[in-house]
């Protein structure tokens, strides 16, 4: 990482208009909690106002595949999407997850953009229609694994990951997974525009052009947001 500066609704047409905010949060935790989450995430049955949840470890991008960095049990990340911000704040402070994450970082932010599709969050629109190429951005990819792509997929990632994490526009870039086969980034960036370029550029464009000409991935989804508020420290 750097640093600058009842169940889960079922996906279709009207599940955009429950999502009124997303959040992504990075905690510190006891290892027995980070696995309980990976195993048994929070949902709509669990967490009042919840429509859902991906926790997912941390990566430093670009890291060593068997190294400390990419396996860090003591944190976990949580990317969600909520029918309102009160929804996030009782979370905070009753749920015991909540309460952990509380004491860690979080970004609230609003939906601007899908590209692909993940099951999950295949019922937001592909824009809403709001586009400011200077404005500050995150994104969020998620994707789930071909299990026999997965060598493939970590020869051609790690360079993009590098590229990503080194970039001087990304104010901020980690990954995350849940193993055998969820991962996910997440980065802010100084401007659309800046994210933009940057996608069609370097080995990002070179890991865009192998995953086109065979796909690493069953379903793969990056989301774009505008940032709303900012909670907590790193």
């Amino acid at each position: 990482m750097r640093r600058r500066q009842a169940e889960a609704y079922p996906p279709g047409v009207g599940c955009f208009e429950l999502m009124k905010i997303f959040t992504f949060g990075l905690a510190k935790m006891p290892v027995s909690r980070t696995l309980g989450a990976l195993v048994r995430p929070p949902t709509g049955a669990t967490v009042p106002g919840l429509i859902h949840a991906e926790c997912l470890t941390p990566m430093e991008l670009g890291a060593a595949v068997w190294s400390p960095q990419r396996m860090q049990l003591g944190k976990l990340t949580m990317f969600a999407a909520w029918e309102s911000e009160e929804a996030v704040e009782a979370f905070l402070a009753g749920h015991p997850l909540g309460q952990a994450f509380a004491t860690g970082w979080q970004i609230r932010m609003a939906f601007l953009r899908r590209w692909g599709s993940v099951r999950e969050f295949a019922g937001l629109p592909e824009e809403t229609g709001e586009s400011d190429p200077s404005a500050p951005v995150a994104a969020y990819t998620l994707a789930r694994l071909k299990i026999p792509e997965v060598p493939r997929f970590i020869r051609w990632g790690r360079p993009v990951e590098e590229f990503v994490r080194d970039h001087p526009e990304a104010t901020m870039a980690l990954a995350a997974i849940r193993y055998p086969r969820t991962v996910a980034t997440f980065s802010m960036w100084t401007s659309q525009q800046a994210m933009t370029d940057m996608v069609r550029a370097g080995r990002h464009a070179d890991g865009m052009r192998e995953r086109d000409r065979r796909d690493f991935h069953r379903e793969f989804t990056t989301l774009r947001f505008r940032p709303l508020s900012e909670h907590g420290s790193l």
